[in-house]
């Protein structure tokens, strides 16, 4: 990668030295690669012994069910992203196909120069592959967590984050992850958050030949970005909101992760905060500066709960959503949230 600076390089850690614990890597919220935490699975001794060997693992294990997938001409360079700089199209095109089709296509196009960018992105495994859970479990986590599934050969997704905590297995293949701090999203120049070409808010930077004089606020990203280049076995955990560039650098990549927490917990049964923003971005779109600015510090005071926010002037028996929102509070809120938003919907 030509960045004009070294990054730093993600802490690696081995899962088999003593006094490992996973829970407290989780509660530090902080990337870290894993190694040796997934060295039980039949499927990575299947993919040390090559792609064949690997999809010859996975073809009894697939349902023929048809995934979605990413096709992209060789003169992308496998880049997910828009078409143009007015953004307004995509550069890839989408399809649906089974796993095995999916890697018969790889399989065939390994020695081709200049091959179809594929991608198989996000498939749940209890969908296509649905018994490969039981003999591959991801240790650390709830058996009820859905893992899921990523395919392709040697593309780049440009940096974009999730809402939840991440563990990311490199089944196959090699690739690098370059990440960024939440709180570097102003240097990262995203994209338009309505029509993101996969979903998730993305950067328009191509980290890769990043163009400064467009994007000059990027120095400053770079100075907190930390990488990792995984290999088959790896395991990257990325907390949730973390800004992830991935590039995805051989002929057969195969990426297993499991996403928990956050927008997808179990018990998410609310709006989710990424909700709640674009809530917010409507109702203060036209707000003057100054409204804004009243509104950013009611925020602060009774979301985020900056400079100490206290409560202790309201009667400890009295309730108050600020202080404390209970399952009854939570429903009341949500069905008036809901008819007031029915009430916009139908004038708008």
């Amino acid at each position: 990668m030509r960045q004009g600076c070294r990054m730093r390089e993600i802490q690696r850690i081995n899962t088999k030295a003593a006094g490992f614990d996973f829970d407290q890597i989780v509660a530090a919220a902080t990337p870290v690669v894993l190694s040796g935490w997934v060295e039980h699975w039949p499927a990575l001794q299947a993919a040390r012994r090559g792609p064949v060997a690997l999809a010859q693992y996975l073809r009894p294990l697939d349902n023929n069910k048809e995934m979605d997938t990413l096709l992209l001409a060789a003169d992308t360079a496998g880049k997910v992203g828009y078409a143009g700089d007015d953004l307004q199209h995509y550069n890839f095109e989408r399809r649906k196909y089974p796993v095995w089709a999916v890697m018969q296509q790889l399989i065939q196009q390994i020695q081709t120069p200049k091959p179809l960018h594929i991608a198989l992105q996000s498939a749940r495994l209890d969908s296509c592959l649905p018994a490969f859970s039981r003999h591959n479990p991801m240790p650390g986590l709830d058996p009820a967590i859905a893992g899921r599934i990523w395919i392709g050969n040697q593309t780049v997704v440009p940096a974009h984050l999730d809402h939840s905590d991440n563990l990311a297995c490199v089944l196959i293949g090699r690739r690098t992850f370059t990440l960024f701090p939440p709180e570097q999203a102003a240097n990262l120049y995203i994209g338009p958050l309505q029509s993101a070409p996969t979903g998730a808010p993305l950067s328009l930077v191509d980290i890769l030949q990043p163009d400064f004089d467009r994007f000059p606020r990027y120095r400053e990203a770079l100075k907190h970005a930390q990488q990792a280049t995984l290999e088959a076995g790896d395991v990257l955990f990325l907390p949730a909101m973390w800004w992830h560039h991935v590039q995805a650098t051989t002929p057969m990549n195969i990426l297993v992760n499991y996403w928990w927490g956050g927008s997808v917990a179990s018990d998410a049964t609310g709006p989710s905060p990424y909700q709640a923003m674009l809530h917010a971005l409507v109702a203060l779109n036209n707000a003057p500066g100054h409204e804004r600015r009243h509104w950013q510090a009611l925020f602060d005071y009774f979301v985020f709960r900056q400079d100490a926010a206290d409560f202790s002037h309201i009667p400890a028996e009295t309730a108050a959503i600020q202080r404390h929102v209970n399952e009854q509070d939570r429903r009341e809120i949500l069905r008036w949230l809901s008819a007031e938003l029915q009430k916009h919907t139908a004038t708008s």
